[in-house]
């Protein structure tokens, strides 16, 4: 059993380190926890002591793989968790973080597997992003952007690069979503932006900085 503080320190750590590949430094971790370089390093001491992180002075944090795995699972738990409150409390996908971030550090397993199982065994979040499973293994995402298509090919939202509330409120404002079907018509060499058709919605032109930050997979 590990804290709610435990647990999103480990979250972080993950995220910063490239999903684990990376050491990270002091400084990043506090940036991203919003708190003092004091209180990351009386954390650091706690976590490896648990053997959940190495730490060697001058040289960062790294992951021990006790605690990616706890990480992952944390990750799990708040994807699915997103998975629900858009699929059955009609949420929104940029109201789900916060709330999500509650949830995700409810320790029941048995209620996580019947959670997934209760929605299909999901692979993918609401922006996009795969759900680890029960294991800790996680499916690569795509790298096709909007932006790397040309006039005539065809393709489907996978998910959106920044999952900021200001770019999802935008994407749903102009009706594309996760799985909307896209049609490239015509490209502006101006300024880059893209002409579209949207599968059930009016024809839109959109910005080179908001194709750069949707996913797709070309059909």
């Amino acid at each position: 059993m590990y804290s709610l503080s435990e647990e999103n320190y480990l979250k972080a750590i993950y995220h910063l380190s490239n999903n684990g590949e990376e050491s990270v430094n002091t400084n990043a971790i506090a940036e991203e926890m919003k708190t003092a370089p004091a209180s990351v390093s009386d954390m650091i001491r706690k976590l490896s002591k648990k053997k959940l992180v190495n730490y060697q002075k001058y040289r960062g944090v790294t992951i021990s793989s006790k605690g990616k795995y706890i990480a992952l699972n944390v990750i799990r738990k708040h994807r699915l968790w997103e998975v629900f409150l858009v699929e059955k409390l009609s949420f929104k996908w940029d109201e789900v973080h916060e709330v999500a971030e509650q949830l995700e550090h409810i320790q029941s397993n048995q209620l996580i597997e019947r959670l997934d199982e209760h929605l299909g065994f999901p692979k993918f979040d609401p922006h996009g992003d795969p759900i680890p499973n029960a294991n800790g293994e996680i499916a690569p995402i795509p790298t096709t952007t909007l932006s790397m298509l040309k006039p005539g090919d065809k393709c489907r939202v996978i998910c959106a690069k920044d999952s900021s509330s200001d770019l999802l409120v935008y994407l749903d404002k102009i009706k594309i979503s996760l799985g909307a079907r896209l049609e490239v018509t015509d490209f502006h060499a101006f300024d880059g932006s893209f002409s579209l058709e949207v599968e059930g919605a009016n024809p839109i032109t959109i910005s080179s900085k908001v194709t750069e930050n949707i996913i797709v997979e070309e059909l």
